[in-house]
């Protein structure tokens, strides 16, 4: 587990000497340069991927690339060799995307295929040791569903087909995720809690959409009803539904990860919030000067309320 400490107010405090702030801090400079490297490699691992996929013949061959690649770098890392392991673990990684590149290529996009590929990133994420691949690996779960991005010139966009199966499916995920990451190692509680968090995302995102929309069950009821326009039509969970679930859930989660002094989910509670505060009130109200000015206002004033919480559980806990 991760934790953040203001090493500088400690020592002025007297709860750590000036010799234990350094070795803390000179241990903290050695991970957030192996966060760089790992950022770096990921990017290039993708990119790698991404152009031997397009650069190859046929999804078969890339299939095929990439099971050779990921042979390789397993034997790199089952062997333990110290002067291959980065290079290891790009082809473990490298290997793995092409790999599920290749299977949705070739069964073009199928829902099984997804499946394959969720399966075979999840246990790759294992032998690797890859954050990148598990998080990617829940993702890849989640297109079963229907969720998707998309890129158009300066415009980003989100679709997710079906918000209460991506709440109840992914807020599940991430219960059994962190109740694994208790009782893990520590490589492999950073893959668990990986797969908490884009969990977490997923279930905001499926919250989101909900809110705006509602929910037509398309799933669910598409056995029997195949018309989407008159799906779309009889919107079976309103929008409210979600409006007052999401606003439940980020309150209690912000709470509980308060308490249990989780910095990530505090932060992406209250990132949501936000969202969740401007999009409800927006939609609502217009975007009008007046509805900016109250809407800024209302959101510096739960700030403070916030800072005044804060504030009195360091108080608490001292």
């Amino acid at each position: 587990m991760k934790i953040t400490l203001d090493l500088s107010k400690l020592v002025e405090d007297g709860k750590l000497t000036a010799e234990e702030a350094a070795r803390l801090k000179e241990l903290a400079s050695h991970e957030t340069g192996s966060l760089a490297v790992n950022i770096l490699i990921g990017f290039g691992v993708i990119s790698i991927a991404a152009g031997a996929v397009a650069l190859l013949p046929s999804a078969p061959t890339v299939i095929a690339v990439g099971l050779v690649v990921f042979a390789l770098g397993l034997a790199v890392v089952l062997n333990k060799v110290a002067q291959w392991a980065v290079f290891g673990q790009i082809c473990l990684v490298t290997g793995a995307l092409m790999f599920a590149g290749g299977v949705i290529g070739q069964a073009e996009g199928s829902v099984a295929s997804m499946l394959i590929v969720t399966a075979a990133l999840a246990l790759a994420s294992i032998a690797a040791r890859s954050s990148l691949l598990a998080a990617l690996a829940v993702m890849a779960l989640s297109a079963t569903l229907g969720a998707r991005t998309g890129y158009e010139h300066a415009t980003y966009s989100l679709a997710i087909f079906e918000p209460t199966l991506t709440v109840v499916l992914f807020a599940a995920l991430a219960l059994v995720a962190y109740w694994g990451s208790l009782r893990l190692k520590a490589d492999y509680e950073r893959l668990a809690i990986m797969v908490a968090r884009t969990s977490i995302l997923l279930v905001n995102f499926g919250f989101w959409v909900g809110s705006l929309w509602g929910d037509p069950l398309f799933l669910l009821r598409g056995f029997k009803e195949h018309n989407t326009v008159e799906m779309m039509r009889s919107i079976v969970i309103p929008p409210y539904v979600f409006s007052i679930g999401w606003a439940i859930v980020l309150i209690g989660a912000a709470i509980w990860a308060v308490t249990v002094n989780r910095r990530w989910l505090v932060n992406i509670a209250a990132a949501f919030g936000a969202i969740y505060f401007y999009t409800q009130w927006f939609e609502r109200l217009g975007a009008t000067p007046l509805s900016v000015l109250l809407g800024g206002v209302l959101m510096l004033a739960i700030a403070f309320f916030l800072w005044l919480f804060n504030k009195k559980m360091a108080a608490a806990k001292a």
